[in-house]
């Protein structure tokens, strides 16, 4: 048998000049150990090492300096052996694994899957993961991106250089991966991606579930240690689906609730501040990533990372968990609408249109100045449903508001003639986007025991709450959400409120046309943070008249609110009348609320009257439990418009009322009378947005009021109640 002719262990002048470039697409076929004729070829690229040496065992082999950072060596070994390098730079000597000689991280079915645009947790695939892989701890590093002719990976730990760290491309996937011995979490990292013209950017990994924090935009590589406390609490949330159970909801905006606090210092505050109040949950506008503090999270750059500003991802588990703990469910915002365009983010983030639609005309957002996603691409796709799929497991998230769902759903949205092209059908509805949020929300109620999605859809889009596999007139099937924010409601009844009392008489259909289509979806009546800003005024500051009937209208509104059908969402600040506009910049007034201010029992009075809402609703089925179904709802009186008055029934499964009067006219109207059911013998009053305690005049119905024979409104009885002014009463069967 011929002896084998043994080959030059140097790497060919393409290859070399690709790895130099940033273009190699496989450096581990070239790199590393390899069996050839004659031995083991061993090839290292070290950039500016001064001498590489081979150890196994008790062989040590110097490499030959080839240039350029590249050494390589042939010795006589029948395999390959097991080995570490020792390499010098200046007179120091390291002893470190070489990532060129690790098989992949990832199996096929990975691979498969995200191929398919089908990894519910591609968080777990994608990114930064320290491991131990082949019996070596190190962080495997992977990233999708097609359109690369080469990535690396640039960090702390290489002096930001990427040049001597080249991912491999697994297969036709566009996903690149390296392994990088010794690397672990708390590192600072990017890729550095060679795009199709040659030109390098470097980019913080879309995946990254920890980022450095702004206005600095590295990525950190982070392993979770936290051990949750909140078993009971998820055990509990599915026991009843959140539109037969009560939910009013306190959003706020972490940063500036207490400016300067972190997520661990939130955890101490927060969960008794709301708990005391009485809420249910608390909706937190968006927590992932985001550059600019002004956009109050809305543009998000780290769809995977809460933001830094106020700690780590840990330090956000411990504020979720301690919410649970206190009885408290956390809603977040979620924005899969639109991304910036920051040129170390997600915009052409491989060289081309990727993330956004390759079509300049659906890739740019027309209102924001930003980047929409490409709803058709099932990587992308992915992206996103994995992306709420993490916040519900990984941060036990209890629900998803999304954000601006009108601006995904059509095609034509802020656009003109023009500007945009029918679907293939020759409508105006974005299929990609229906298909996609049909999906995001099938995946996660079937992922996610008890969770809720929320939609702020502001159009009559048919079918927002309905099922998926439902379909409607529209031909369409339903988007599948839990609830819709009531934009209509909001609109009209702050509308209405604006109006001085004399004139509300000729706008009462302003709030009796909610209940028009009440029961088309299903609904959360939303006093938010976007109707408080910007010019609109607070909601005190929306009500006519001097400073009492303006507090006095906000308590008449707010019971209102809460007896209405719907959940309730009521913006900080507003719980205790703050006048000025909210800012980002400065959070609330909560010195407002100090003893010292002379009129701080003005704003203490709203606040106890949203505590004492919030009690009573708690303990009042008829409020929450048919609030999707007509039978949960009956008008008394819905046309007293010259009176300024509406009243309503609620009722709970066993028909239990509770009666729910306001008088929205600044007069006291006694002997006021309402028809009622006959088979209650005795109502009497068990809120009052008039009471002394909340600042009001007082002025109510003390004791038990009994009906009269005498039929009115349609009903068989009547009671006569003492309306105080501008103001809410609820009576329930005594």
């Amino acid at each position: 048998m011929p002896a084998e002719v043994a080959v030059s262990p140097l790497l060919d002048a393409a290859d070399r000049e690709r790895l130099l470039a940033g273009t190699h697409h496989d450096p581990h076929c070239v790199l590393g150990a390899h069996r050839v004729p004659g031995g083991v070829a061993f090839r290292v690229f070290r950039p500016y090492a001064r001498a590489v040496t081979v150890l196994s065992g008790e062989l040590r082999a110097g490499l030959h300096d080839d240039g350029d950072g590249f050494f390589s060596g042939l010795l006589p070994l029948g395999e390959v052996p097991a080995y570490r390098l020792l390499v010098r730079y200046g007179d120091t000597d390291q002893e470190v694994e070489d990532p060129y000689r690790f098989l992949p991280t990832l199996g096929d079915l990975d691979l498969h899957l995200i191929g398919e645009g089908r990894h519910e947790q591609l968080w777990q695939a994608l990114g930064a993961h320290p491991a131990t892989h082949e019996g070596v701890a190190g962080t495997r590093f992977t990233v999708w991106a097609p359109n690369a002719r080469g990535v690396r990976v640039a960090g702390g730990f290489n002096f930001w250089d990427g040049t001597g760290h080249p991912m491999r491309s697994l297969g036709g996937t566009g996903v690149w991966e390296l392994f990088l011995p010794g690397i672990g979490a708390g590192e600072l990292y990017k890729f550095e991606i060679t795009r199709p013209d040659g030109s390098r950017t470097f980019r913080a990994d879309p995946m990254a579930r920890r980022t450095e924090v702004p206005p600095a935009t590295s990525s950190v590589v982070h392993v979770s240690d936290y051990t949750w406390g909140d078993d009971a609490w998820l055990a509990r949330r599915a026991q009843a689906p959140a539109h037969e159970a009560p939910m009013s909801v306190y959003e706020l905006h972490l940063p500036s609730w207490r400016p300067g606090l972190t997520y661990r210092e939130l955890a101490e505050q927060l969960p008794a501040y709301v708990a005391d109040l009485g809420f249910t949950h608390v909706e937190l506008m968006p927590v992932a990533e985001h550059p600019f503090g002004g956009s109050w999270g809305y543009q998000v750059t780290g769809f995977y990372a809460p933001t830094a500003r106020l700690g780590d991802p840990d330090d956000f588990r411990y504020l979720v968990d301690r919410l649970h703990q206190a009885g408290i469910g956390v809603l977040m915002d979620w924005v899969p609408a639109h991304f910036p365009r920051d040129d170390w983010a997600l915009a052409e983030f491989d060289g081309r249109p990727l993330y956004e639609h390759s079509d300049p005309l659906r890739a740019a957002h027309p209102d924001w100045g930003t980047l929409e996603f490409d709803f058709g691409r099932r990587e992308v796709r992915n992206f996103l449903v994995a992306n709420a799929v993490y916040w519900c497991e990984e941060f036990h998230i209890d629900g998803l508001r999304v954000d601006a769902v009108a601006s995904m759903l059509y095609l034509d949205y802020s656009r003109e003639p023009g500007q945009w092209t029918p679907n293939e059908h020759g409508g105006r509805e974005n299929l990609d986007a229906v298909a996609f949020l049909q999906e995001m929300n099938a995946t996660v109620y079937r992922r996610v025991p008890g969770v809720v999605t929320v939609a702020e859809e502001s159009t009559a889009w048919d079918g927002v709450t309905r099922a998926t596999h439902h379909e409607g007139p529209s031909g369409f099937g339903g988007l599948g959400f839990g609830l819709k924010w009531n934009m209509g409601w909001m609109h009209d009844s702050l509308e209405y409120m604006s109006h001085e009392p004399v004139h509300r008489k000729y706008h009462h259909g302003e709030l009796t046309f909610s209940m028009v289509y009440a029961y088309s979806e299903n609904y959360v009546l939303p006093i938010s943070h976007d109707e408080v800003v910007h010019g609109k005024k607070s909601l005190v500051s929306k009500m006519p008249g001097d400073w009492w009937q303006q507090r006095a209208s906000e308590r008449a509104y707010l019971g209102y609110m809460w007896a209405h059908p719907g959940k309730q969402l009521l913006f900080m600040g507003q719980e205790f009348a703050q006048g000025a506009e909210w800012s980002e910049a400065r959070g609330p007034d909560w010195w407002l609320l100090d003893p010292r201010y002379g009129a701080a029992a003005d704003h203490r009075g709203v606040l106890d009257l949203v505590r004492d809402l919030n009690t009573v609703y708690r303990a009042t089925p008829a409020l929450w439990q048919r609030d999707t179904h007509p039978s949960g709802f009956a008008w008394v009186v819905g046309d007293a418009a010259e009176d300024n008055v509406l009243a309503f029934l609620r009722l709970d499964a066993d028909g239990t009322p509770l009666l729910a009067v306001s008088n929205f006219a600044p007069v006291v109207r006694p002997e006021y009378r309402l028809g009622v059911p006959d088979d209650v013998p005795a109502w009497h009053e068990v809120l009052n947005t008039d009471a002394a305690r909340y600042g009001g005049g007082d002025v109510g119905n003390p004791d038990p009021v009994k009906p009269e024979p005498q039929g009115w409104h349609g009903r068989p009885a009547s009671i006569r109640l003492t309306l105080p002014p501008l103001a809410t009463v609820w009576l329930r069967p005594a």
